[in-house]
């Protein structure tokens, strides 16, 4: 990275939270930070030397580069307002196609991807987050890649198709997986065990496949085929059938699969 750029942030949720954050400290101005909410503007506004706006026309022509850090359906009426489409603009979304940019008459864009969960108050190591690049030109590619490059030690340049099966591999690997540690804390919270009697082996789980497969790292009931272990399991939740449900359905799937 030859030089810094300015940006302006369509968004002040938590993926904006942390990658207007992470440009400040490196030395990139922040011009402005559009939300639909001004007050959740002037909080990340504030943290990061900039001006915040609920209008959009106010940073036409302002930056180097705009980022679209919002919902994915709040993305095209977002792009419907804007006057200028001849600036560089990037969506961080990882299922939203390249092409609503051009579909909206814009002629310099690209994808902006960071593949980490991010929340407000969670502080998070940007230079180890995984960004995704695409572009509708080389010009554009470097840029984005460039700038990527300034924050992350992992860039990587990856289609639209490969993105979508990216997102969808992550909400797997990381919504989902959350989501059974909530089954998990409701559980044990119905019989007054604490959750943090857990959390060594969730940590352990993690940390065996930054060297191995998952699928070779599987351990459980259900790869040994212990079907008195698994029958005994959904008789314990025959009283939540939803959960029994998804027990089923993943010890089979483990089960068929091995």
């Amino acid at each position: 990275m030859n030089s810094k750029k300015s940006i302006s942030f369509i968004g002040a949720g938590n993926v904006a939270t942390h990658i207007a954050q992470a440009f400040h400290d490196k030395g990139h101005v922040i011009d402005y930070v559009f939300s639909q909410n001004l007050k959740n503007a002037e909080i990340l506004a504030n943290n990061i030397q900039a001006a915040a706006t609920e209008n959009i026309t106010d940073i036409i022509n302002k930056s180097s580069i705009v980022i679209v850090c919002i919902k994915d359906d709040a993305i095209i009426s977002v792009l419907e307002q804007f006057e200028d489409k001849n600036c560089l603009i990037a969506h961080t979304s990882g299922n939203i196609n390249m092409d609503v940019f051009a579909q909206n008459g814009f002629s310099n864009y690209g994808i902006f991807y960071p593949l980490q969960t991010f929340s407000k108050d969670k502080p998070v190591d940007i230079s180890a987050v995984p960004f995704c690049i695409e572009a509708n030109s080389n010009l554009t590619e470097t840029a984005l890649f460039d700038l990527a490059s300034s924050l992350s030690n992992n860039v990587q340049l990856i289609n639209s198709d490969q993105r979508k099966k990216l997102h969808l591999a992550a909400v797997f690997a990381c919504n989902f997986s959350n989501y059974m540690y909530g089954i998990a804390d409701d559980l044990l919270s119905k019989n007054d065990i604490n959750f943090d009697l857990l959390k060594p082996l969730i940590l352990e789980t993690a940390q065996k496949i930054s060297a191995n497969s998952p699928k070779k790292m599987q351990t459980g009931p259900a790869i040994r085929k212990d079907e008195e272990v698994i029958k005994n399991h959904e008789e314990m939740l025959a009283d939540m059938p939803a959960y029994k449900d998804i027990y089923h359905l993943i010890t089979k799937n483990i089960i068929d699969k091995n």
